[in-house]
């Protein structure tokens, strides 16, 4: 009976496919009872009526012999029978598997006389040993010494007629510390045979990750941290500021763990990169030099580069392109900065000696080296005989410590330098040299030009008097004698005059020309008494000033008193309308702001509104700030919000990127706003001052505020997140890429957020493109509420202060807002306007490189900033409606939105660049022609007539003192005479322009 079950279970498993298959890469097998090609010798207890059976039979998947062990007691599982293995190295594993194989038959199908004590299970011992020192009686065939791991119970049990089904168990055996150790199988009324056992453990093998190389590891717990090194030509990323030393400095070695399964986990926990002159290759497996020709400056998986203009390689791996014979680079120019050299020497130096004075000027060098720094520096000899006048051999010496340069001797900007303090009748040599950042390096010394001049004393003579011809209300007419001048002829004379009353302060000269003895002061104060001084100049330049003189306008009484009659009448006629004037103003200002826009400015500076429409509400109002938190902004559980990164720095603290998930609603991305530590209770509640601003906003244009985290530190702001980021940067990367219609649609949207808010009688006060933020679908909005926290002065924006006190950012605040703090929905239409001009030059800052004050000076003086490249004329008039003076004529925001809703609904007006017509384009751009020269006496005259009288000077000491050779002015000419604002450049030019067109062309400008 016995012989029949063991063949039939035999035979069932016979029937079965292949056994598994080799291990995979991360296995290594201790033992695999399926791979013995001979007895396994395994121990059987009892000895004496061993149970277990050993058989030998073919696998029918893979057609190889197997060996098997197969048991049916004949007791009916009353006593234990035990199957023992050799002994197994553990080879390091402090954890192993065991995959066992096995049939068992069902103890139904089995004989009444062995069904009463079937067990269908077993059980699975080990036992640890530092040597093969098992034998039949040690050790004890009982669980104790033994270490019991599991008991195996059959998933598929074999019947007769039945499905044909081996079962597969693997169990892991766990806490191995000796050297080796024994599995032994206990059954106890099970029948059963035992297809293979294969004991392996599990490691993780050797890897290639983010440029580091990972040994192979054999896990010892859940997981194993393994040290790896970075691959050849790669290193740990140095730190910020580590100078890029090939990973030293203390950084650490790449680290990565191996799980207990034998699989790697994450990612290295130190990033390798490649070092300097490798790039990536094979993504990040390896660092290949850069070829022939190329280069890579720094750390990182940047690719190599072609060397940079005139700059070569020796061979591969290169982190710097050395360059060509001649050619050279500067301290602080980058890696990939090409080559340059040093300029060519100056050309055409021309001379003008007055006196012992010398001006000299100069063309720029043919050659400026391929750089941008080019500079000058002129270098004086004094040249004379070493034996006397009489005569020897000639010397040059440096010239003496008394020698001005104006402005300076070296780092020259421009062409033109003024020497003083020379000596009379002297020979002097002067060099000029060109210069830019790599004449340093230069083997050869800087190009330079020299001249050589004489001094001389032979200025013109003294002007011995002044007479006075004629004297009006407004005018002088004087006159003087020819001075005798023994060596050259008088080219002109220089007249200078100012107001003689010790009650003016600050009263400046005033310079007339003349090329006559005779000269007539114009547009002067009635009954007030001028000094004046006159002086020549020849072709060796200009004498000394004359003795003052004082004259008096002083007209005769029969004009004055008819004058004084006249200006009485028309001073009360004036009066008169101008009360007129004043009165209607008024009364349309009060009956506008009634009908239209019911605003009043509380204490606070804010607006409030007629009753029946939602008023914004001052937080600063309330007597405790955290009211108006409670009130305004939602609290919200810290537990609900998931931080991922640092996107920026606030005013306060960090920026942050972060997920915000509230249950029952979709989890989202935000926005924010940290407050650093150790604030204190004004920082907090001005901090949270912004929030109790937003959470009043509701509106698609209006960045939205989710919520703020005051019960736990820090102190959090969540708002809205925004993936483009601020709308003047987002421009400036995206330079030239959408059509004029997707910015209309931007400003359409801005527009109509601050509509929203006018509406709500909130006042922005730093509209500005740096404050209006871009998410992925291009929708503008308005952000960053309340200038009145803080304008840091060395923030990146640069700020004014007003005679009021505060910061205001001059380049977007109305002219009121900086004058007299005058902020107003108004004031914000001005700045709406520059957020216009910014966006469509793309970002481009308003006004240039101009200062506050040159920005102050220009609106007074009705400057207003040209249309972009491309700008549509209809949208740059808009800009112009903005720009408006007068803050009632200004467009409300509403009618700004109404017309860009037109534009968008009538793209072809986007199309026109230009104006139509020959009429200015708008009457805040002062291009009106000049008055015809023929009304103009002097340069002077012609200076104030337009507007551009400050320059008069300047002017009259670069000797453009007639009208010939100011009509030859150029723009070189106007930036070394002073005058650097672009509009006033225009102006002046335009001017020369017009009087050329209408035949006032060189030879008819002479007076």
């Amino acid at each position: 009976m016995e012989r029949v079950l063991r063949t039939t279970v035999f035979a069932l498993w016979l029937s079965l496919t292949g056994l598994t298959g080799p291990c995979t890469a991360d296995e290594e097998v201790l033992m695999n009872s399926k791979s013995a090609t001979s007895d396994l010798r395994w121990t059987i207890h009892p000895s004496d009526d061993p149970q277990w059976e050993e058989i030998s039979g073919r696998d029918e998947g893979e057609g190889e012999g197997v060996r098997t062990f197969q048991l049916c007691p004949q007791d009916g599982g009353r006593s234990s029978h035990w199957l023992r293995t050799r002994l197994i190295p553990r080879r390091g594993a402090t954890q192993v598997y065991v995959e066992l194989r096995f049939t068992m038959m069902e103890c139904s199908s089995l004989p009444a006389q062995a069904h009463r004590a079937c067990k269908e299970t077993f059980n699975l011992y080990y036992y640890q040993a530092d040597g093969d020192e098992a034998t039949a009686t040690h050790p004890a065939w009982m669980e104790n010494p033994y270490t019991k791991v599991d008991t195996v119970a059959a998933d598929y049990l074999l019947r007769r007629g039945g499905e044909r089904r081996s079962n597969s168990k693997t169990l892991r055996v766990t806490g191995l510390s000796r050297s080796g150790f024994y599995l032994a199988f206990q059954a106890q009324g099970a029948c059963m045979a035992l297809l293979s056992v294969r004991v392996f453990f599990k490691k993780c093998p050797a890897l290639t990750r983010a440029f580091s190389a990972f040994p192979e590891t054999l896990p010892h717990s859940l997981v194993t941290q393994a040290t790896g090194t970075c691959v050849p030509n790669a290193s740990p990323l140095p730190a910020a500021g580590g100078g890029g030393g090939g990973g030293g400095g203390g950084v650490p070695a790449p680290t990565m763990f191996c799980g207990e399964d034998g699989q790697w986990v994450g990612m290295p926990t130190t990033s390798c990169t490649c070092q300097p002159g490798y790039e990536p290759q094979d993504v990040d497996l390896h660092c290949r030099a850069c070829p022939l020709g190329q280069f890579k400056a720094g750390f990182g998986a940047g690719l190599c580069q072609l060397c940079p203009a005139y700059s070569y390689t020796n061979g591969p791996g290169n982190r710097v392109c050395p360059c060509r014979p001649g050619y050279y680079r500067a301290e602080g120019d980058p890696a990939d900065a090409g080559c340059t050299k040093p300029p060519s020497a100056p050309r055409s130096i021309v001379t003008q000696i007055n006196d012992t004075t010398v001006t000299l000027e100069w063309s720029e060098p043919k050659e400026r080296g391929g750089r941008a720094d080019l500079t000058y520096a002129v270098q004086c000899l004094r040249c004379g005989s070493a034996s006397g006048p009489a005569g020897g051999a000639v010397v040059c010496v440096p010239c003496a410590e008394g020698v001005s340069y104006r402005p300076a001797q070296s780092e020259l900007g421009g062409r033109r330098v003024v020497v003083r303090g020379l000596r009379p009748h002297t020979t002097y040599t002067f060099t000029v040299l060109a210069l830019n950042g790599v004449s340093a390096h230069a083997l050869t010394p800087p190009a330079s030009e020299s001249v050589n001049i004489t001094t001389s004393r032979d200025v013109p003579v003294p002007i011995s008097d002044i007479r006075k011809s004629r004297a009006t209300e407004s005018s002088l007419s004087l006159s003087w004698p020819v001075p005798h001048q023994p060596h050259y002829t008088v080219l002109e004379y220089q007249l200078r005059y100012c107001m003689k009353d010790p009650n003016e302060l600050g009263q400046s000269w005033q310079y007339v020309s003349s090329e006559k003895n005779s000269a007539v002061i114009g547009d002067l104060r009635r009954g007030t008494l001028y000094e004046v001084q006159v002086r020549a100049r020849t072709m060796a330049g200009y004498g000394h000033f004359s003795q003052a003189r004082s004259f008096r306008t002083m007209p005769d009484e029969e004009e004055s008193h008819s004058r004084m009659v006249v200006t009485g009448v028309l001073v009360s006629m004036g009066l008169l309308f101008l009360i007129a004037v004043v009165t209607i103003a008024v009364y349309c200002f009060r009956r506008h702001s009634r009908v239209n826009d019911p605003e009043i400015m509380d204490k606070n500076g804010q607006y409030l509104m007629g009753q029946g429409v939602k008023v914004y509400i001052d937080p600063f109002t309330y007597e405790d700030p955290n009211e108006a938190v409670r009130e305004f902004a939602k609290e919200i559980d810290v537990s609900f919000v998931k931080i991922e990164e640092v996107i920026g720095a606030g005013e306060f603290g960090e920026v942050c990127r972060g997920r915000l998930k509230i249950p029952g609603k979709k989890e989202n991305y935000v926005a924010i706003k940290t407050l650093k530590g150790g604030y204190t209770d004004k920082q907090r509640r001005d901090f949270l001052s912004e929030a109790s601003i937003m959470g009043q906003f509701q509106h698609p244009n209006i960045i939205h505020l989710e919520g703020v985290i005051t019960a736990s530190c820090p102190v959090m702001i969540l708002t809205e997140y925004m993936e483009n980021g601020a709308l003047d940067s987002f421009l400036r990367l995206n330079d030239g890429q959408f059509t004029p219609i997707q910015l209309v649609g931007m400003l359409r949207g801005i527009a109509s957020g601050m509509k929203y808010l006018s509406e709500m009688s909130y006042v922005h006060r730093d509209l500005a493109a740096r404050n209006i933020l871009v998410n992925s679908n291009l929708v503008c909005k308005v952000s960053d509420f309340g200038l009145s926290r803080f304008l840091q002065e060395n923030s990146s924006d640069p700020t004014y202060t007003s005679s009021l006190g505060g910061k205001i950012p001059i380049r977007w605040t109305a002219p009121e807002a900086i004058a007299f703090r005058k902020f107003t929905s108004a004031s914000d239409v001005w700045s709406y306007g520059i957020v216009m001009w910014e966006v469509m030059s793309f970002g481009e800052r308003p006004y240039w490189d101009m200062s506050n004050q040159d920005v102050i000076n220009a609106i007074e003086q009705d400057y207003r900033l040209p249309p972009p490249p491309e700008c549509p004329w209809a949208l740059h008039q808009l800009m112009l409606d903005c720009w408006q003076r007068e803050r009632c004529s200004r467009p409300r925001f509403a009618d700004l939105v109404s017309a860009l809703d037109k534009l968008i609904r009538n793209p072809a007006s986007l199309k026109v660049t230009t104006r139509h017509g020959d009429g200015p384009s708008h009457p805040l751009l002062d291009q009106r022609p000049p008055p015809p020269l023929s009304q103009c006496a002097s340069v002077g005259e012609w200076l104030r007539a337009i507007k551009m009288g400050r320059y008069e000077e300047n002017f009259i000491q670069a000797g453009f003192t007639s009208f010939e050779l100011v009509s030859q002015i150029s723009t070189e000419d106007l930036l070394r005479i002073g005058v650097t604002l672009a509009g006033h450049q225009k102006k002046i030019l335009s001017s020369i322009q017009t009087l050329r067109v209408h035949g006032k062309g060189p030879s008819t400008l002479r007076y």
